[in-house]
């Protein structure tokens, strides 16, 4: 029952100590989480920037309505999804399994065609919005694996993805900022830790068939 206690122990932290660093093997565990997240076909289709420049820092601040989170968290991660793709996206992955699974490449040809038919499928604006959501999945794992190591966490979608997008050059590498967390410890002047956790009941959220 751990993983209540610690889903029950977590939420959207407000104020961080800013005094509070997350050590460098905390960090690695959390990122190491990200990367064996599950995603639709495998493929990852984004890629995850851990900022803990101060300046760069106070730039995306301006840019997230002015939330002090994202200055004085130890650190500020931003997924950011392909803004869009093509036959490669697959190509790549398929190369990497053949490779970690000492496979011929030609014997993934099948379900590289099969990927790429469904995928293909997709207008411009469907695989930016199916990239995103892969970012989710990722970030859920985030999330639960810093309750369980007892860092604070705040996942937050208030920020001009636009500006974000500028102030990392984010449209150059064809990616778009899709959503942002931010990790540390809490303040002890942070009042929302103390507030009930508030979610609809088994009754009203789970449907029984």
């Amino acid at each position: 029952m751990n993983i209540i206690e610690d889903l029950n122990w977590r939420y959207a932290t407000k104020k961080f100590d800013d005094s509070k660093k997350i050590s460098n093997d905390d960090i690695d565990t959390l990122l190491e989480t990200v990367r064996l997240s599950a995603s639709s076909y495998g493929l990852q289709p984004y890629q995850v920037l851990v900022i803990t420049n101060d300046e760069l820092r106070e730039k995306l601040k301006s840019a997230s309505w002015g939330q002090s989170q994202i200055t004085d968290a130890s650190h500020l991660i931003i997924f950011a999804n392909k803004a869009d793709f093509g036959n490669e996206l697959v190509d790549d992955y398929l190369e990497n399994v053949a490779e970690t699974r000492n496979l011929k490449l030609d014997s993934l040809n099948q379900y590289g065609e099969f990927m790429k038919s469904k995928l293909g499928m997709l207008s411009e604006v469907d695989k930016k919005n199916w990239t995103a959501k892969q970012t989710y999945i990722a970030l859920g794992n985030l999330l639960s694996a810093a309750a369980t190591l007892k860092i604070d966490s705040c996942p937050m979608e208030g920020f001009d993805a636009k500006e974000y997008n500028k102030i990392l050059d984010l449209d150059k590498k064809n990616l778009n900022a899709s959503v942002v967390i931010t990790l540390g410890y809490r303040s002890e002047e942070d009042e929302t830790q103390h507030y009930k956790k508030v979610r609809k009941s088994n009754e009203e959220l789970f449907i029984q068939l």
